[in-house]
């Protein structure tokens, strides 16, 4: 294995995600054919509660890990780096198995909180049936993180990446032939297919362990350090060093997991208050939850990407006090993240009736809300993308402060303008998107804010370059609209929608990236840009 820089490391994380993201993806497709909306609803709600379990034992321990131990490699510390990672190992493992027993004993009593009074649809005992299922894929999950963790923080992208993809393709398999076995050849239920689809979040982390635990073998003696031991009080710095960059990640990932749970509990809640049948209140749900989630992890996939790159980068720069490389590797990430994600996310918005149709198939609710859900995949990412790096500068309570804010204050919106627009005669669950967007400002507003004035960051590098870029998405959207208006109403087929989408696309990209070459080319860098030159020879 070799080490990677920094927009090298990017990109390969970012193109691993992405191809992960675009699995995540594509096995909806047959899976949705296969178990329906209802299943749907059964698999998004076991899943949204598997993220915040998986969460509170293991978000954020690969970012952390690769924090600790690039700040460790920076210092020297090398005796330190090995101990902290098989002590990290065996105080996870003892939160997995706290997560997983409260889980899967508590199953029954979660599964009530979300659907208790909810009648024509899932049952209680069938969603708790699919969290237990899940269930025991934390007690895997957490010990891959820390492997994926330690290897990034060495600057070794490569192998967590394709451990990454390892990982989605073998739980997109289980889920795919697992469910269709049970239902088409078994002739099980709906619920124990998606246990069975479910349960390939655990086979595919065992496998993509074992793959990271062989590559890690091949450079054990460039990571580790043999019969590595140290003292009580080493022990205690690095205990709390572990506790104090986990916890961080941990409210990061939780605060963006409850944003969905939110939406999962309220936006259920709230449309049985305002009337809506049973099976409209769990498609809605599932859209939000499950299908068009699928869609937006594309999106937000990039900024994991960034991140995963990031950290270790921002880290050894702070570490040795240079706030100019710091601010600047702030600045290129920001500025990668918006000539990305924007773009794309309008792209998604304006052609959302295609899009969920080639996936989905026709749909009243979906394209509806999915076409504005894409543009909280701009916030979500960035939200991500400044939290992760605040934590490489170990800013704490400045992320505690925004998350806190932006998601009290979306619990405390969403049904009251859930309400308001049902009043109005909106669709009620817009108001749970603006919610979301109101909240997600003010996670970003505050910590970009306190940067610039409080720790003198320059902002000036990214505000120069987005008058063109508003420029350049204004006459795409232009031009995507006229051949939405003209060419696509025509097309009624899938696979002919599917041509179609995936030409204006490509046509789109090459215009976007020959109006904003120099720019596109300075943020990649000229070494990224040759390796590909050479591929193409």
């Amino acid at each position: 294995m070799k080490k990677n820089e920094f927009i090298e490391g990017a990109l390969i994380a970012t193109i691993a995600i992405i191809l992960s993201k675009i699995l995540g993806v594509l096995y909806v497709i047959p899976f949705y054919n296969i178990i329906g909306e209802n299943g749907g609803s059964l698999y998004g709600y076991a899943y949204n509660i598997y993220n915040f379990f998986l969460i509170i034992s293991s978000a954020g321990i690969p970012l952390a890990i690769s924090k600790i131990t690039s700040e460790y490699n920076t210092l020297g510390k090398q005796k330190e780096k090995t101990f902290m990672f098989k002590y990290a190992k065996k105080i996870i493992f003892i939160f997995s198995i706290i997560c997983f027993l409260i889980c899967f004993l508590g199953a029954n009593f979660i599964a009530d909180s979300i659907v208790g009074n909810l009648s024509g649809g899932n049952t209680v005992s069938d969603v708790a049936f699919v969290i237990r299922c899940v269930s025991f894929a934390i007690l895997v999950v957490p010990i891959l993180s820390i492997s994926r963790g330690y290897l990034q923080g060495h600057r070794y992208i490569t192998a967590p990446s394709i451990g990454q993809v390892i990982e989605q393709l073998v739980r997109v398999l289980v889920i795919v032939i697992g469910s269709y076995a049970a239902l088409k050849i078994f002739n099980l239920s709906t619920a124990q297919a998606v246990g069975i689809a479910v349960f390939g979040a655990c086979a595919g982390a065992l496998v993509s362990y074992l793959y990271l635990f062989l590559k890690m073998h091949k450079v054990k003696d460039q990571i580790f350090v043999p019969n590595a031991t140290v003292t009580k009080q080493e022990k205690k710095e690095i205990f709390k060093k572990l506790i104090g960059y986990c916890i961080p990640f941990i409210i990061i990932n939780v605060a963006n997991s409850l944003y969905n749970t939110v939406d999962m509990i309220l936006v259920i809640n709230g449309l049985n208050n305002l009337g809506f049948p049973a099976q409209d209140v769990e498609t809605i749900s599932s859209v939000f939850t499950t299908w068009g989630s699928k869609l937006v992890s594309v999106v937000t996939a990039i900024a994991t990407g960034l991140v995963i790159s990031l950290i270790p980068s921002i880290v050894e720069a702070f570490t040795k006090k240079d706030m100019k490389e710091v601010n600047t590797q702030f600045n290129k990430t920001i500025q990668v993240l918006l000539y990305a994600i924007l773009p794309l996310s309008i792209f998604l918005s304006i052609f959302a009736p295609q899009v969920w149709s080639i996936f989905y198939g026709e749909s009243f609710y979906g394209p509806r809300i999915f076409q504005f859900t894409i543009l909280l995949a701009i916030m979500d990412s960035a939200y991500i993308m400044i939290c992760s790096a605040l934590q490489g500068l170990s800013k704490t309570k400045l992320i505690y402060t925004s998350v806190a804010c932006g998601l009290i204050t979306k619990t405390i919106l969403d049904l009251p303008l859930m309400y308001l627009f049902n009043y109005l005669g909106i669709p009620p669950y817009y108001g749970a998107i603006l919610a979301s967007a109101i909240g997600y400002t003010l996670s970003l507003c505050i910590p970009l804010t306190t940067l610039h004035k409080k720790y003198k960051f320059d902002y000036k590098q990214t505000l120069k370059s987005l008058p063109k870029l508003f420029i350049t998405i204004i006459i795409l959207v232009i031009i995507a609209l006229l051949i939405k208006e003209y060419i696509f109403v025509h097309i009624t087929r899938k696979i002919y929608t599917l041509i179609a989408l995936a030409i204006t696309g490509l046509a789109l990209a090459a215009i976007y990236y020959l109006m904003n070459r120099k720019l596109l080319n300075d943020l990649l860098g000229e070494r990224i840009l040759s390796k590909f030159k050479k591929l193409r020879k």
